[in-house]
């Protein structure tokens, strides 16, 4: 699901991005943002590519990107 909509003070825009997958561990949620992080056997994955977002989202924005998530239920990722 893709959401997006704009902040009450009509300034800023909410983009909300989750999936029905079987959800992430919070030790996986306190490292996805990291550089190069993946949850594949080394050699076999190059990372999400996460860090660049909140690189983009975060440092040059000046906004906020986060993670929700809980084992069964999916994950969201909200940018705002």
């Amino acid at each position: 699901m893709i959401q997006t909509s704009i902040t009450e003070n009509k300034k800023d825009i909410l983009i909300r991005i989750k999936d029905n997958g079987l959800g992430m561990s919070p030790d996986v949620q306190h490292k996805i943002f990291d550089h190069l992080f993946t949850t594949k056997p080394v050699g076999q994955g190059r990372g999400l590519g996460l860090s660049i977002a909140r690189q983009i989202v975060v440092d040059k924005h000046g906004g906020t990107l986060e993670v929700n998530s809980s084992s069964g239920q999916g994950s969201e990722l909200v940018h705002h």
